[in-house]
């Protein structure tokens, strides 16, 4: 009979606190009951998108 192997799970997440204006927070609640997606889903994706499409000038 095979064993039953269990690894180590990966976290790849990290706990952060950060303060946002209230009129986002509602929006974001908004957009979580209007989708079924999570307000942390929904701003880690908004994130991913900002660091991906970013453009940095110089002055």
């Amino acid at each position: 009979m095979n064993k039953f192997i269990i690894t180590p799970k990966e976290d790849k997440t990290v706990t952060m606190t950060i303060r946002i204006e209230r009129r986002l927070q509602e929006e974001y609640n908004d957009l979580s009951a209007k989708t079924n997606r999570s307000r942390n889903e929904l701003i880690n994706m908004a994130l991913q998108y900002a660091l991906d499409n970013m453009e940095l000038k110089d002055e």
